[in-house]
């Protein structure tokens, strides 16, 4: 009884802290961060050239929105006088502002990065004991996103101070869509949801298939590691609360189909799409992933249900994510080495998904299957549906209700 009592006293504290600017994220976040490729190393000239092939590729027309500078944008010390934050001069000589405007001038939104600590995970000043005046800042220098990360933060209460910060941006006033970004540690999808707009469910993320990657003092994890620990918690997410399962590595040194399998998975689970390549030098593969709009489409979902593991077999899974107005996505994941043969009778399968309280029968409902990665519509559901898909590949498949 005690532990129920304090469990209510804590859901109580939180949604009496509920900030939140209304209207914010209604369909995951996309965009651009400069993390997966630049590191540190980001400057003026950079961004701009990464906003202009941004629009020039596509991408914008896409619908990838958000331009966001990660570690490394300010100096290594606030100024002496007002302690306010300050862009490196070398960096960004005209300053984040006159960036935001060149941004704001294409139709984009732009965002920043600081850290609930006292500093950033590269040793850049933390927005500890800072919160208002930092969101102050923010509000002054037309930011639309901020990525709130979790280092140096030993001493902290994650609920305490991702709250702080949302009441800050709230007070500043400026609309800005607060991303989470505290590694799935506290199990922020607990109680985030009147806090911030996204949150991380996992540790950071690699460009690798399967399994982790060792960083010496931490590891990464692969894409279908990551697949595995956010699946789970699909019943949490959903408009302007997502799980973020981190920023996609879709051209940065998996296979073509393990670009594809990335981006069809994240999109099957309703995931924020930050690409995180250097999207200027793009192959014309990367750009076909990444601007695929069918499959954009079911990440971007007004219905904004998380998709599901249905069923696992030989290691071919089977994924399910019920869309508006009928229809349902459908993704037929192979994650061995070999080819491996689907053979679904949709009319054998009942899918019901008890989150939504939406059922695919297609003995009684009749489905065109159209593939959207191919761009090609077959067949129907009232036949089995029997293809080869290949190592580390996908198959997925909009169901259209007739």
């Amino acid at each position: 009884m005690k532990k129920l009592i304090i469990s209510i006293l804590i859901i109580i504290t939180i949604n009496s802290f509920a900030q939140k600017f209304p209207g914010l994220a209604l369909t995951p976040p996309m965009g651009w961060n400069s993390w997966n490729t630049f590191q540190t190393n980001i400057s003026e000239d950079l961004v701009k050239g990464i906003v202009d092939s941004l629009v020039s590729s596509g991408m914008k027309d896409a619908g990838y929105t958000y331009i966001v500078l990660d570690d490394g944008w300010m100096s290594m010390q606030r100024d002496s006088i007002t302690g306010n934050l300050i862009p490196d001069p070398k960096k960004f000589p005209h300053g984040v502002k006159a960036l935001a405007d060149y941004i704001h001038s294409k139709g984009l939104k732009f965002g920043l990065y600081n850290c609930a600590g006292t500093k950033t995970c590269a040793g850049y000043p933390g927005t500890r004991g800072y919160e208002y005046q930092d969101a102050r800042f923010y509000a002054s220098q037309d930011i639309d996103y901020l990525k709130f990360d979790w280092c140096y933060s030993d001493s902290l209460n994650a609920v305490e101070a991702y709250t702080t910060m949302s009441k800050a941006l709230k007070t500043a006033g400026r609309p800005i869509v607060f991303s989470l970004c505290e590694w799935g540690s506290n199990h922020a999808w607990t109680w985030a949801a009147n806090v911030g707009e996204l949150w991380r469910t996992t540790g950071d993320i690699y460009a690798c298939y399967e399994g982790q990657k060792d960083m010496g003092t931490w590891k990464a994890n692969c894409l279908m590691h990551i697949v595995d620990m956010n699946e789970p918690l699909r019943k949490y997410a959903g408009p302007g609360h997502w799980d973020d399962p981190d920023m996609l590595e879709v051209g940065n040194g998996l296979s073509d189909g393990e670009n594809r399998t990335h981006f069809s998975l994240w999109c099957m689970m309703a995931a924020p799409l930050i690409a995180g390549n250097d999207i200027r030098k793009m192959s014309a593969e990367t750009r076909s992933i990444l601007t695929n709009k069918d499959v954009i489409a079911i990440d971007q979902d007004p219905l904004g249900v998380q998709g599901f593991r249905y069923s696992t077999k030989d290691s071919l899974a089977t994924w399910f994510k019920p869309l508006n107005g009928g229809d349902w996505a459908v993704c037929f994941v192979n994650r061995s080495s070999q080819p491996q043969q689907i053979n679904f009778n949709w009319k054998n399968e009942n899918v019901n998904d008890t989150l939504s309280s939406l059922q695919l029968n297609a003995a009684t409902t009749t489905y065109k299957i159209a593939d959207v990665w191919t761009k090609k519509t077959s067949s129907t559901t009232a036949k089995p549906f029997n293809a080869a898909v290949q190592p580390h590949d996908v198959i997925m498949l909009r169901l259209i209700k007739q």
